[in-house]
Protein backbone atom coordinates (compact mmCIF):
# COMPACT_ATOMS: atom_id res chain seq x y z
CA UNK A 1 0.00 0.00 0.00
CA UNK A 2 1.43 3.76 -1.19
CA UNK A 3 1.93 5.84 1.80
CA UNK A 4 0.03 8.58 2.57
CA UNK A 5 1.97 11.81 3.21
CA UNK A 6 0.31 15.14 3.85
CA UNK A 7 1.76 18.84 3.26
CA UNK A 8 0.01 21.55 5.79
CA UNK A 9 0.29 24.87 4.85
CA UNK A 10 -1.06 27.91 6.97
CA UNK A 11 -2.50 30.51 5.16
CA UNK A 12 -0.89 34.07 5.08
CA UNK A 13 0.15 33.14 8.79
CA UNK A 14 1.40 36.66 9.88
CA UNK A 15 -1.33 38.22 8.70
CA UNK A 16 -3.43 35.69 9.60
CA UNK A 17 -2.56 35.51 13.36
CA UNK A 18 -2.53 39.60 13.79
CA UNK A 19 -6.60 39.17 12.64
CA UNK A 20 -6.96 36.82 15.55
CA UNK A 21 -4.87 38.87 17.62
CA UNK A 22 -6.88 41.93 16.83
CA UNK A 23 -10.66 40.46 14.87
CA UNK A 24 -11.38 44.22 14.17
CA UNK A 25 -9.32 43.31 11.09
CA UNK A 26 -11.02 40.79 10.14
CA UNK A 27 -12.34 41.33 6.60
CA UNK A 28 -9.57 44.56 5.95
CA UNK A 29 -6.58 44.42 3.37
CA UNK A 30 -3.99 43.53 6.03
CA UNK A 31 -0.31 43.28 5.25
CA UNK A 32 2.60 42.62 7.57
CA UNK A 33 5.53 44.45 6.84
CA UNK A 34 9.21 45.13 7.49
CA UNK A 35 10.25 48.47 9.16
CA UNK A 36 11.60 50.91 6.39
CA UNK A 37 13.81 52.40 8.79
CA UNK A 38 16.06 49.90 8.98
CA UNK A 39 15.43 48.35 5.09
CA UNK A 40 13.58 45.66 5.41
CA UNK A 41 10.24 47.59 4.01
CA UNK A 42 8.66 44.38 2.21
CA UNK A 43 5.64 42.81 2.82
CA UNK A 44 6.48 39.68 4.52
CA UNK A 45 2.49 38.60 4.67
CA UNK A 46 -0.89 39.63 3.64
CA UNK A 47 -4.17 38.66 4.11
CA UNK A 48 -6.49 37.08 1.37
CA UNK A 49 -8.10 40.66 0.92
CA UNK A 50 -5.18 42.50 0.32
CA UNK A 51 -4.20 39.27 -2.03
CA UNK A 52 -7.15 40.22 -4.40
CA UNK A 53 -5.63 43.75 -4.16
CA UNK A 54 -2.80 43.15 -5.60
CA UNK A 55 -0.35 42.83 -3.00
CA UNK A 56 2.15 40.29 -2.86
CA UNK A 57 4.82 38.63 -0.84
CA UNK A 58 8.11 40.14 -1.23
CA UNK A 59 6.90 44.01 -2.28
CA UNK A 60 7.81 47.25 -0.94
CA UNK A 61 5.35 48.77 1.46
CA UNK A 62 5.07 51.82 -0.66
CA UNK A 63 4.17 49.80 -3.64
CA UNK A 64 1.49 47.67 -1.52
CA UNK A 65 0.24 51.27 -0.37
CA UNK A 66 -0.37 52.15 -4.00
CA UNK A 67 -1.68 49.33 -5.29
CA UNK A 68 -4.09 49.13 -2.15
CA UNK A 69 -4.83 52.50 -0.46
CA UNK A 70 -6.69 50.77 2.16
CA UNK A 71 -3.70 48.53 3.95
CA UNK A 72 -3.47 48.09 7.08
CA UNK A 73 0.37 47.63 7.48
CA UNK A 74 1.35 46.06 10.81
CA UNK A 75 5.10 45.03 11.58
CA UNK A 76 5.90 41.74 13.18
CA UNK A 77 4.78 40.31 16.09
CA UNK A 78 7.23 36.90 15.83
CA UNK A 79 6.76 35.61 19.22
CA UNK A 80 2.88 35.21 18.80
CA UNK A 81 3.98 33.77 15.26
CA UNK A 82 6.23 31.19 16.76
CA UNK A 83 3.63 31.03 19.62
CA UNK A 84 0.66 29.71 17.25
CA UNK A 85 2.89 27.40 15.04
CA UNK A 86 3.60 25.13 17.80
CA UNK A 87 -0.38 25.18 18.70
CA UNK A 88 -1.11 24.50 15.38
CA UNK A 89 2.09 21.38 15.31
CA UNK A 90 -0.13 19.95 18.75
CA UNK A 91 -2.88 19.67 16.55
CA UNK A 92 -0.94 17.57 13.79
CA UNK A 93 0.75 15.37 16.52
CA UNK A 94 -2.78 13.92 17.62
CA UNK A 95 -2.55 12.05 14.42
CA UNK A 96 0.90 11.32 13.55
CA UNK A 97 4.33 11.21 15.66
CA UNK A 98 5.74 12.16 11.90
CA UNK A 99 5.42 15.82 11.66
CA UNK A 100 8.65 17.31 9.92
CA UNK A 101 8.40 21.31 10.32
CA UNK A 102 9.13 22.79 6.71
CA UNK A 103 8.87 26.43 8.45
CA UNK A 104 7.20 28.24 10.65
CA UNK A 105 4.18 28.32 8.52
CA UNK A 106 4.21 24.16 6.90
CA UNK A 107 4.90 21.15 7.79
CA UNK A 108 4.85 17.46 6.17
CA UNK A 109 2.90 14.55 7.73
CA UNK A 110 3.12 10.77 7.30
CA UNK A 111 -0.18 9.43 8.25
CA UNK A 112 0.53 6.06 6.22
CA UNK A 113 -0.09 4.83 10.15
CA UNK A 114 -3.05 6.31 11.57
CA UNK A 115 -5.64 5.42 8.38
CA UNK A 116 -6.84 2.65 10.37
CA UNK A 117 -7.93 5.25 13.56
CA UNK A 118 -9.27 8.64 11.25
CA UNK A 119 -10.00 7.03 8.04
CA UNK A 120 -7.61 7.95 4.22
CA UNK A 121 -6.03 10.75 4.00
CA UNK A 122 -8.45 12.78 2.40
CA UNK A 123 -10.66 12.46 5.56
CA UNK A 124 -7.56 13.28 8.21
CA UNK A 125 -6.76 16.17 5.75
CA UNK A 126 -10.08 17.49 6.39
CA UNK A 127 -10.41 16.60 9.97
CA UNK A 128 -7.15 19.00 10.52
CA UNK A 129 -7.65 21.28 8.49
CA UNK A 130 -11.46 21.96 10.39
CA UNK A 131 -9.06 21.38 14.04
CA UNK A 132 -7.21 24.18 12.86
CA UNK A 133 -9.85 26.68 11.94
CA UNK A 134 -11.95 25.79 15.32
CA UNK A 135 -9.62 25.90 17.42
CA UNK A 136 -6.93 28.61 16.72
CA UNK A 137 -9.24 30.96 14.26
CA UNK A 138 -6.37 29.82 11.49
CA UNK A 139 -7.09 28.30 8.09
CA UNK A 140 -4.86 25.91 6.50
CA UNK A 141 -4.78 24.33 3.08
CA UNK A 142 -3.40 20.38 3.21
CA UNK A 143 -2.06 18.81 0.00
CA UNK A 144 -2.76 15.05 0.25
CA UNK A 145 -0.19 12.39 -2.08
CA UNK A 146 2.00 9.59 -2.10
CA UNK A 147 4.93 11.58 -1.47
CA UNK A 148 6.50 14.86 -0.01
CA UNK A 149 7.02 17.01 -3.39
CA UNK A 150 3.27 15.87 -4.82
CA UNK A 151 1.84 16.73 -1.26
CA UNK A 152 3.63 20.03 -1.02
CA UNK A 153 2.01 20.60 -4.42
CA UNK A 154 -1.08 19.61 -3.59
CA UNK A 155 -1.37 22.71 -0.54
CA UNK A 156 -0.62 25.27 -3.29
CA UNK A 157 -2.61 24.46 -5.42
CA UNK A 158 -5.74 25.21 -3.35
CA UNK A 159 -5.79 28.46 -1.36
CA UNK A 160 -6.86 29.28 1.21
CA UNK A 161 -8.77 26.35 3.62
CA UNK A 162 -9.11 23.48 0.96
CA UNK A 163 -7.64 19.91 0.58
CA UNK A 164 -6.15 18.68 -2.72
CA UNK A 165 -5.13 15.11 -3.41
CA UNK A 166 -2.53 14.37 -6.02
CA UNK A 167 -2.64 10.17 -6.54
CA UNK A 168 -0.88 8.10 -8.71
CA UNK A 169 -3.92 7.59 -10.98
CA UNK A 170 -3.97 11.64 -11.46
CA UNK A 171 -0.30 12.95 -10.97
CA UNK A 172 0.23 12.85 -14.39
CA UNK A 173 -3.17 14.87 -15.26
CA UNK A 174 -2.14 17.51 -12.64
CA UNK A 175 1.04 18.17 -12.02
CA UNK A 176 2.79 17.67 -15.54
CA UNK A 177 0.91 20.48 -16.74
CA UNK A 178 2.72 22.68 -14.22
CA UNK A 179 5.63 25.30 -14.97
CA UNK A 180 8.76 23.22 -13.55
CA UNK A 181 9.53 26.14 -11.25
CA UNK A 182 6.53 24.61 -9.05
CA UNK A 183 8.88 21.72 -8.33
CA UNK A 184 10.54 21.76 -4.97
CA UNK A 185 14.49 23.20 -5.38
CA UNK A 186 13.57 24.58 -8.91
CA UNK A 187 14.71 28.32 -8.51
CA UNK A 188 15.22 31.23 -11.12
CA UNK A 189 18.62 30.33 -12.40
CA UNK A 190 17.99 26.60 -12.55
CA UNK A 191 14.47 27.05 -14.20
CA UNK A 192 16.46 29.79 -16.96
CA UNK A 193 19.11 26.42 -17.60
CA UNK A 194 15.99 23.93 -18.09
CA UNK A 195 13.79 26.16 -20.19
CA UNK A 196 16.66 27.22 -22.20
CA UNK A 197 16.57 23.51 -23.43
CA UNK A 198 12.89 23.47 -24.06
CA UNK A 199 11.83 22.17 -20.32
CA UNK A 200 9.00 24.34 -19.73
CA UNK A 201 6.39 22.36 -17.54
CA UNK A 202 6.63 19.17 -15.21
CA UNK A 203 5.93 16.55 -17.65
CA UNK A 204 9.09 17.83 -19.57
CA UNK A 205 11.26 16.92 -17.19
CA UNK A 206 10.31 13.45 -17.02
CA UNK A 207 10.17 13.18 -21.22
CA UNK A 208 14.12 15.02 -21.41
CA UNK A 209 15.10 11.95 -19.47
CA UNK A 210 16.74 11.42 -16.17
CA UNK A 211 20.53 11.04 -17.96
CA UNK A 212 19.79 14.40 -19.76
CA UNK A 213 18.80 16.14 -16.58
CA UNK A 214 22.24 14.97 -14.73
CA UNK A 215 24.46 15.79 -17.05
CA UNK A 216 22.71 19.61 -17.30
CA UNK A 217 22.18 19.47 -12.95
CA UNK A 218 24.47 16.82 -12.05
CA UNK A 219 22.94 15.40 -8.39
CA UNK A 220 20.09 17.75 -8.58
CA UNK A 221 19.04 16.92 -11.73
CA UNK A 222 18.67 13.25 -10.70
CA UNK A 223 16.83 14.32 -7.84
CA UNK A 224 14.37 16.41 -9.63
CA UNK A 225 13.30 13.71 -12.42
CA UNK A 226 12.72 11.64 -9.11
CA UNK A 227 10.47 14.22 -8.06
CA UNK A 228 8.44 14.85 -11.41
CA UNK A 229 8.05 11.27 -12.37
CA UNK A 230 6.59 10.78 -9.12
CA UNK A 231 9.57 8.21 -7.35
CA UNK A 232 10.60 10.40 -4.80
CA UNK A 233 10.41 8.49 -1.43
CA UNK A 234 11.89 10.70 1.04
CA UNK A 235 11.07 10.12 4.87
CA UNK A 236 8.71 12.47 6.94
CA UNK A 237 11.54 13.02 10.28
CA UNK A 238 9.58 12.43 13.90
CA UNK A 239 8.45 14.92 15.33
CA UNK A 240 11.64 15.16 17.67
CA UNK A 241 14.26 14.89 14.67
CA UNK A 242 17.01 17.75 14.95
CA UNK A 243 18.76 18.00 11.93
CA UNK A 244 22.33 18.04 12.32
CA UNK A 245 24.10 21.56 12.28
CA UNK A 246 26.16 21.97 8.98
CA UNK A 247 26.57 25.85 9.17
CA UNK A 248 26.55 28.76 11.61
CA UNK A 249 26.01 31.98 10.67
CA UNK A 250 24.48 36.08 10.89
CA UNK A 251 23.61 37.97 8.70
CA UNK A 252 22.52 41.78 8.44
CA UNK A 253 21.18 44.25 6.12
CA UNK A 254 22.38 47.62 6.72
CA UNK A 255 20.63 51.03 7.47
CA UNK A 256 22.51 52.84 4.99
CA UNK A 257 24.84 51.42 2.32
CA UNK A 258 29.07 50.58 2.88
CA UNK A 259 31.54 52.66 1.10
CA UNK A 260 34.60 50.62 1.67
CA UNK A 261 36.69 48.13 3.12
CA UNK A 262 37.09 49.88 6.47
CA UNK A 263 33.10 50.16 7.06
CA UNK A 264 32.81 46.34 5.79
CA UNK A 265 35.61 44.93 8.23
CA UNK A 266 34.21 46.66 11.05
CA UNK A 267 30.33 44.76 9.84
CA UNK A 268 31.82 41.44 9.77
CA UNK A 269 33.65 41.35 13.00
CA UNK A 270 30.50 42.42 14.42
CA UNK A 271 28.74 39.63 12.54
CA UNK A 272 31.13 36.64 13.71
CA UNK A 273 30.77 38.02 17.14
CA UNK A 274 27.42 36.07 17.32
CA UNK A 275 29.70 33.24 14.86
CA UNK A 276 31.73 32.93 18.08
CA UNK A 277 28.89 32.96 20.61
CA UNK A 278 26.43 30.47 18.68
CA UNK A 279 29.58 28.08 17.84
CA UNK A 280 30.28 28.13 21.38
CA UNK A 281 26.88 27.22 22.07
CA UNK A 282 26.82 24.52 20.26
CA UNK A 283 30.15 23.03 21.49
CA UNK A 284 31.67 23.63 17.44
CA UNK A 285 34.79 24.57 16.26
CA UNK A 286 34.71 26.21 12.37
CA UNK A 287 36.71 24.59 9.93
CA UNK A 288 36.18 27.41 7.02
CA UNK A 289 34.10 30.48 6.31
CA UNK A 290 31.35 31.89 3.57
CA UNK A 291 30.73 35.41 3.24
CA UNK A 292 27.73 36.79 0.76
CA UNK A 293 27.65 39.81 0.03
CA UNK A 294 24.44 41.80 -1.50
CA UNK A 295 24.92 45.18 -3.30
CA UNK A 296 22.23 47.87 -3.65
CA UNK A 297 21.15 46.10 -7.28
CA UNK A 298 19.88 43.56 -4.41
CA UNK A 299 22.45 40.43 -6.46
CA UNK A 300 23.70 38.37 -3.58
CA UNK A 301 27.53 37.06 -4.36
CA UNK A 302 29.37 34.05 -2.36
CA UNK A 303 32.83 32.75 -1.64
CA UNK A 304 34.19 30.25 0.60
CA UNK A 305 37.58 29.50 1.81
CA UNK A 306 39.08 26.42 4.01
CA UNK A 307 40.65 27.79 7.15
CA UNK A 308 44.64 26.62 8.49
CA UNK A 309 43.30 25.36 11.75
CA UNK A 310 39.77 25.23 13.12
CA UNK A 311 38.40 28.07 15.43
CA UNK A 312 35.79 29.75 16.95
CA UNK A 313 37.21 33.11 17.26
CA UNK A 314 35.36 35.91 16.00
CA UNK A 315 38.22 37.87 15.26
CA UNK A 316 39.84 34.95 13.06
CA UNK A 317 36.46 34.39 11.21
CA UNK A 318 36.20 38.25 10.63
CA UNK A 319 39.81 38.61 9.35
CA UNK A 320 38.92 35.64 6.50
CA UNK A 321 35.69 36.75 5.72
CA UNK A 322 37.36 40.17 5.09
CA UNK A 323 40.19 38.63 2.69
CA UNK A 324 37.41 37.27 0.85
CA UNK A 325 36.18 40.46 0.51
CA UNK A 326 38.83 41.99 -0.27
CA UNK A 327 39.86 39.30 -3.09
CA UNK A 328 37.01 38.35 -5.23
CA UNK A 329 34.56 41.67 -4.70
CA UNK A 330 35.77 44.71 -6.30
CA UNK A 331 33.67 47.39 -5.20
CA UNK A 332 31.48 47.48 -8.62
CA UNK A 333 28.38 48.89 -6.40
CA UNK A 334 28.12 49.78 -2.52
CA UNK A 335 27.45 47.03 -0.10
CA UNK A 336 23.58 46.54 1.27
CA UNK A 337 23.99 43.65 3.37
CA UNK A 338 26.39 40.67 4.51
CA UNK A 339 26.09 37.31 5.82
CA UNK A 340 28.72 35.49 7.66
CA UNK A 341 28.78 31.77 8.06
CA UNK A 342 31.15 29.49 9.84
CA UNK A 343 31.37 25.86 7.63
CA UNK A 344 33.05 22.72 7.60
CA UNK A 345 31.96 22.27 11.44
CA UNK A 346 33.69 19.82 14.04
CA UNK A 347 32.55 18.85 17.24
CA UNK A 348 34.88 21.10 20.00
CA UNK A 349 35.88 17.86 21.65
CA UNK A 350 37.05 15.75 18.60
CA UNK A 351 40.94 17.01 18.20
CA UNK A 352 42.13 19.16 15.02
CA UNK A 353 45.09 19.37 13.36
CA UNK A 354 47.88 21.54 14.94
CA UNK A 355 50.10 24.62 13.67
CA UNK A 356 53.29 25.23 14.46
CA UNK A 357 55.10 27.75 16.87
CA UNK A 358 53.61 31.13 16.95
CA UNK A 359 50.47 30.08 15.07
CA UNK A 360 49.43 27.36 17.31
CA UNK A 361 50.40 29.65 20.97
CA UNK A 362 48.16 32.55 19.39
CA UNK A 363 45.11 29.99 18.68
CA UNK A 364 45.29 28.76 22.54
CA UNK A 365 44.99 32.43 23.59
CA UNK A 366 42.09 32.94 20.77
CA UNK A 367 40.40 30.38 22.49
CA UNK A 368 40.93 31.05 25.96
CA UNK A 369 40.38 35.06 25.75
CA UNK A 370 37.22 33.99 23.62
CA UNK A 371 35.79 31.60 26.81
CA UNK A 372 36.60 34.44 29.07
CA UNK A 373 34.52 37.03 27.40
CA UNK A 374 31.87 34.71 26.84
CA UNK A 375 31.58 34.39 30.70
CA UNK A 376 31.28 37.57 31.12
CA UNK A 377 28.92 38.10 28.43
CA UNK A 378 26.74 35.56 30.05
CA UNK A 379 26.33 36.93 32.90
CA UNK A 380 26.00 41.39 31.85
CA UNK A 381 24.80 41.55 28.57
CA UNK A 382 26.40 40.98 25.07
CA UNK A 383 27.84 45.08 25.17
CA UNK A 384 29.50 43.93 28.26
CA UNK A 385 33.13 43.46 26.72
CA UNK A 386 33.04 44.42 23.25
CA UNK A 387 36.33 44.91 20.68
CA UNK A 388 36.79 49.18 20.91
CA UNK A 389 36.67 49.07 16.45
CA UNK A 390 32.59 48.16 17.24
CA UNK A 391 31.57 51.59 19.25
CA UNK A 392 29.61 53.74 17.03
CA UNK A 393 28.13 51.56 14.74
CA UNK A 394 25.99 54.16 12.79
CA UNK A 395 24.72 51.81 10.15
CA UNK A 396 23.60 48.24 12.14
CA UNK A 397 19.77 48.35 12.94
CA UNK A 398 19.56 49.42 16.30
CA UNK A 399 22.59 48.89 17.25
CA UNK A 400 23.19 50.29 21.44
CA UNK A 401 27.21 49.35 21.29
CA UNK A 402 27.90 52.55 21.70
CA UNK A 403 25.72 53.53 24.59
CA UNK A 404 27.73 53.23 27.92
CA UNK A 405 25.86 51.80 30.79
CA UNK A 406 27.64 52.12 34.68
CA UNK A 407 27.62 49.12 36.53
CA UNK A 408 25.97 50.67 39.28
CA UNK A 409 22.84 50.78 36.40
CA UNK A 410 22.77 47.38 35.11
CA UNK A 411 20.15 46.28 37.71
CA UNK A 412 18.16 49.15 38.01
Amino acid sequence: MDRCILHSDLNGFYASVEIVRDPSLRGKPVAVCGVESDRHGIVLAKSQEAARAGVKTGMVNWEARRLCPGLVCLPPHFDDYLRYSRIVRRIYERYTDLVEPYGMDECFLDVSGSRALFGDGVCIAENIRETVKAETGLTVSVGVSFNKPFAKLGSDLKKPDAVTNISRENFRRIVWPMPVESLLYVGPATRRKLVARGVRCVGDIVRYGEENMSALLGKCGRQLYAFAAGHDRSRVMHTDFAAPIKSVGHGLTFTSDLYDDGEVGQMLLFLAQDVEHRLRTAALHAGGVELGVRDTDLAVRQYQRVLPASTRSALRIAEAALELFRENYGWRRPVRALTVRAIRLSSAEESRQCLLGPAEEQLCRDETIGAAVEGVRSRFGKWAVAPAALLGMEKVPGATSHDVILPGQMYV
